[in-house]
């Protein structure tokens, strides 16, 4: 009978804490993927000195999950993970020397202790702002009227089981031109819920082009201004830390 191999010697340290982190991608690091920001991430831990929490087994890992990433090329105000801890720590003094030692435009914005629940439960929605570059502005007004009257728009998207074909109306609670930059660019807002699989922006730029033929000439400039639970009353997104923030109470 085969043996089974067994790690050598002892096991991990338990982690005592899980703190909840939102940070920013700006700039050109926009183009970072969610693999670039875990390299840079626990490079950034290491430096600060953060008593990481390590998987047990014979290839440990940090004990770090990620929430729903913005697509590789979008700017994001607000990305999240969660990271445990060995001991515990001032959750502002991990903000101050994390963000010290990520690369600028890897931005860590806010750190709170986790209280109860899953943080993936609380992202229901992003509200994304568009910067639509090369268009005339009553073009992507009329095109966003068009899209908001149908009550289907597909777009098809390669996942790694091949294309699939689904719907992205359903998704878009609100989409709308809320003004003009300086450049005579419109500004497009739009919150979308979450699904499965997820809408992202440029498949509702892709099915608005099949609606309605609009096609901006130039990218457009996405950043996530923010994700968290959905405000049904006017269909906002609110804050999904407040609930740690609550829970933990103020002087933590």
């Amino acid at each position: 009978m085969a043996r089974q191999r067994t790690p050598e010697g002892p096991p991990p340290p338990p982690a005592v804490q899980k703190l909840r982190i939102r940070y920013a991608k700006r700039g050109r690091l926009r183009f970072s993927s969610t693999r670039d920001f875990a390299r840079a991430l626990e490079r950034a831990l290491r430096r600060a000195g953060v008593p990481m929490a390590f998987s047990a087994g014979f290839h440990p890992h940090p004990q770090i999950s990620y929430a729903n990433a913005a697509p590789t090329g979008t700017a994001s105000e607000a990305e999240y993970f969660e990271l445990r801890l060995t001991e515990r720590v001032d959750p502002a003094a991990v903000r101050e020397a994390l963000d010290e030692a990520l690369p600028e435009g890897l931005d860590v914005v806010d750190v709170v202790e986790a209280g109860p629940g899953a943080l993936a439960d609380r992202l229901e929605a992003s509200d994304w702002h568009l910067v639509v570059r090369g268009a005339d502005p009553d073009d992507v007004r009329a095109a966003v009227a068009a899209y908001l009257a149908t009550e289907r728009a597909e777009t098809t998207r390669t996942f790694k089981n091949g294309p699939r074909t689904f719907d992205t109306r359903e998704a878009v609670l609100t989409m709308r031109v809320v003004g003009v930059d300086e450049a005579g660019c419109a500004i497009l807002r739009m919150v979308v819920r979450h699904t499965t699989p997820s809408v992202r922006p440029d498949d509702i730029l892709t099915a608005l082009r099949a609606v309605t033929g609009f096609a901006a000439p130039v990218p457009p400039l996405v950043t996530r201004l923010a994700q968290g639970p959905l405000l049904e009353a006017d269909d906002g997104v609110a804050d999904p830390l407040a609930t740690d923030r609550e829970a933990v109470g103020p002087g933590r």
